[in-house]
């Protein structure tokens, strides 16, 4: 049997005598064996075939022995079918020891297509042996390594013969699936397990992991499997195949940290939560280790210094991420005292990125200023960094430096607005009879800043007391400006004595007004609500500008929310304002403050002053108690809103504190009340005030004799001063003049002025009061009278 012709009887061949047409002849080529598969491909039953010459069959063969001599493999020739076709088929002939007379020649025969199909297949599983770059492995159903192509042997460094029979967890290196951002995925099923028990696929399943020809550093592969099965469908295998894509996995996992580094750092002025986000982000695709380092000045929102390489810089660490516990454990280095000398140092002193062994400090530059660096490091079997991703980094730290900086900025404008706001808010409100007060004021959190809340409380003429509550929209600087502008002008209109609607009112006009002008847009829209409350009547007038209504905490403890007029907010114009009046027992509660205690972006309105009435509704604790109270259990640590608080315990003045007079329209009795209020004032304990109290009575109520008009009263209360008022039904203010040397009068009221703590004039609906307050704390310095009446 010569060599060309060993491939008919191959098992597994198209030739198998298995599965071929075979023939058998004798010396003469007649035919002595007919198969199965014979008959199916010629169509002749064994009767009809058995007997006659091979010649009858193969038409164009020149014999058996001549076909052996041409030395072709598989020699073709034209066959007859049964039905008259003409077929090519494929021969291989064998020769067979035999007696004389018997069988003496195997003849094997296949369609000539079904052999170049075979050719085909062969090719390409050879190629896939051994020429292809896709990694191909076949299990067994215990999982042990049944066959492996040569690209598993030249990527791993291993031959067939060595891990023939071995489980595939002992042959290959350990290593990690990962997401698609390059994150180890948690552990998962052995995916080999995994599809022979299901049947199912995976497919471009990502893995790293070393070589042992290549233990430093990583590669990456694209890897699927799939089961094998039987013509029945019972598993033989698994077959795993593999692709190497270091190279353009490397690549793509750069543009697509660059892409979420857009999405993710910038989104807040939080310095700190954008280092982390840095840092967050690079670990652990970029690096094992990142740690982010500023300097204290940016932190405190001022300019950097310089550092240098040769001194120590003032370094805080912001923040700090590893790729996992063990190497956070392993590598943990919370100190920013850096060796002289070290990338992290010399990369500040020259102000560009600095490689080390495999580390990378890039420093921190926004604006021509270095605010700190960030070292990026990796632990074998990492890369070092290359240029490609050294320009990467700088990349990102470019990004993060610029975020740094605007946060720094904001650091600065945030505390020169809350430096601005408290000064602008009173630090210490006045102290009158008529209240007893406790405020808060929280700014906002985060980038929104401070904003424009405000609160005053004003003392104002016979005792009574202003209560003012405000929020300006807006945020920063131009807000707390616009508000310490808008407190200024209230307590200003308030001096003049003027009635809660008109004040807001003329605060209307001068609001509208700027806007108008162009000088303070941001004043349009301001709420404000102004309260005047008066110890003697116990009566309480208010006023509201697009303000939430104040909250009234009676003696027994019940809470209400005051029905008072809204009023349109500042800014709008020709809108009119109202006002209402309530009665007030002795010791009530009022409780003015600000939208941004009630109201935020995930609880509307009606629920905060709901949950405000069950706060102030706990009986049993002083004012102070109350604000700390109200302040924790309505705003959250980090508020979206500034607010604003006041709250004002009323008191009212006794009638041992109060006395009066109806005054007749006669200028004779000016004598007889100047002795009475002398003598009050004598029984309230008070003689060294009683030659400014008659000077004061006898010059106001003879104006009001002069000038006035019925009806007339004289008051006198007992407060912190004495006040003396004189009302009468004019509304004609006096003036202080200095008199001239011919003129007889013009010099009372030029001595009141001088003798009394302050003096004015108020409006009321029936005319007008006149009023001035001696103080009581002792004599002032008595002015030289005579050169007053010169």
């Amino acid at each position: 049997m010569s060599a060309e012709n060993t491939g008919a009887t191959e098992r597994g061949g198209p030739f198998d005598v298995a599965t071929a047409a075979t023939v058998v002849l004798d010396a003469r080529e007649i035919i002595i064996g007919w198969s199965p598969a014979a008959e199916a491909l010629f169509g002749y039953p064994p009767g009809e075939a058995l007997g006659r010459p091979v010649g009858d069959l193969l038409a164009d063969a020149a014999g058996v022995a001549a076909l052996l001599e041409s030395g072709t493999r598989y020699p073709t020739c034209s066959a007859l079918h049964r039905d008259g076709r003409s077929l090519r088929v494929a021969l291989a002939v064998s020769p067979l020891g035999h007696d004389e007379g018997g069988a003496t020649w195997l003849v094997a025969a296949v369609n000539v297509a079904h052999l170049e199909q075979w050719a085909g297949d062969q090719a390409m599983l050879n190629g896939l042996s051994e020429q292809s770059p896709v990694l191909i492995s076949v299990l067994d159903t215990r999982l042990r390594v049944k066959w492996i192509n040569r690209a598993v042997e030249n990527e791993f460094g291993l031959t067939l013969e060595e891990c023939r029979g071995q489980y595939i967890s002992d042959v290959l290196p350990k290593g990690d699936f990962l997401s698609e951002a390059a994150s180890p995925l948690p552990p998962i099923d052995d995916p080999f397990e995994r599809v022979l028990n299901t049947g199912e696929p995976l497919i471009d399943l990502r893995y790293r992991s070393p070589t042992d020809l290549d233990p430093f550093h990583y590669q990456f592969w694209s890897s699927s499997y799939f089961r094998l099965e039987d013509i029945d469908g019972r598993p033989l295998g698994v077959c795993e195949t593999a692709v190497n894509i270091t190279d353009r996995y490397v690549v793509r996992q750069r543009l697509a940290l660059l892409s979420r580094a857009g999405g993710k750092i910038g989104q807040t002025l939080n310095i700190e939560r954008t280092a982390g986000d840095l840092a967050e982000l690079t670990v652990p695709e970029f690096a094992d280790i990142t740690r982010v380092d500023l300097f204290e000045p940016v932190l405190r929102g001022e300019d950097p210094g310089e550092g240098t390489g040769s001194t120590a810089p003032d370094l805080r660490r912001m923040a700090e991420r590893a790729a996992s516990d063990s190497v956070a454990g392993a590598r943990a280095s919370h100190s920013t005292d850096y060796a002289t000398g070290s990338p992290q140092l010399r990369c500040l002193s020259e102000g560009r990125a600095v490689v080390g062994d495999h580390l990378l400090a890039v420093p921190l530059r926004a604006r021509g200023a270095t605010l700190g660096l960030v070292t990026f490091q990796r632990l074998p079997p990492g890369d070092p960094f290359d240029p490609e991703e050294v320009r990467l980094a700088e990349e990102l730290v470019s990004r993060t430096a610029v975020c740094v900086d605007n946060g720094r900025r904001y650091v600065r404008e945030h505390a020169a607005a809350l430096m601005l706001q408290r000064d602008l808010l009173p630090r210490r409100l006045p102290e009158p009879t008529a209240v007893s007060v406790a405020h808060r004021y929280r700014p906002a959190a985060g980038p929104v800043g401070v904003g424009g809340d405000w609160y005053d409380v004003i003392p104002l003429s016979g005792a009574r007391v202003g209560l003012v509550i405000g929020d300006v929209a807006g945020r920063g600087l131009r807000a707390s400006a616009t508000m310490g502008r808008m407190r200024t002008t209230v307590a200003a209109l308030a001096a003049l004595d003027l009635a809660p609607e008109e004040l807001l009112a003329r605060l209307d006009d001068l609001v509208v007004a700027q806007s108008l002008d162009g000088e303070d847009d941001r004043a349009v829209g301001v709420t404000c609500l102004y309260a005047i409350y008066d110890p003697v009547e116990r009566h309480c007038v208010m006023a509201r500008a697009g303000h939430v209504p104040p909250a009234l905490v009676t003696p027994d403890g019940g809470v209400e929310l005051l029905d008072l007029p809204a009023g349109p907010p500042l800014g709008l114009g020709g809108l009119p304002f109202e006002s209402a009046g309530f009665d007030l027992p002795e010791g009530s509660l009022l409780a003015l403050y600000t939208d941004g205690l009630v109201e935020s972006r995930d609880q509307d309105i009606d629920i905060g002053l709901n949950r405000l009435r069950d706060v102030l509704s706990r009986p049993g604790r002083t004012l102070e108690e109350t604000c700390d109270g109200v302040v924790t259990a309505m705003l959250p640590p980090s508020s979206e809103d500034d607010a604003a608080l006041l709250l004002a315990r009323v008191h009212a003045l006794s009638d041992g504190q109060v006395a009066s007079w109806d005054l007749p329209a006669d200028f004779a009795e000016v004598a007889r009340f100047r002795g009475l209020a002398v003598e009050k004032a004598a029984d309230w304990g008070h003689e060294e005030a009683a030659f400014v109290v008659e000077l004061v009575v006898s010059e106001l109520v003879t104006n009001a004799l002069r000038y006035g008009g019925a009806p007339m009263r004289l008051r006198l209360i007992r407060d912190q001063s004495l006040i003396c008022e004189v009302s009468d039904g004019g509304h004609t203010s006096p003036h202080l003049r200095r008199a001239g040397q011919d003129e007889e009068g013009g010099r009372g009221l030029f001595l009141v002025a001088h003798l009394t703590e302050r003096w004015g004039t108020r409006y009321t609906p029936h005319g007008k009061t006149i009023w001035a307050e001696v103080p009581l704390s002792g004599p002032r310095e008595m002015p030289d009278l005579f050169a007053v009446l010169e």
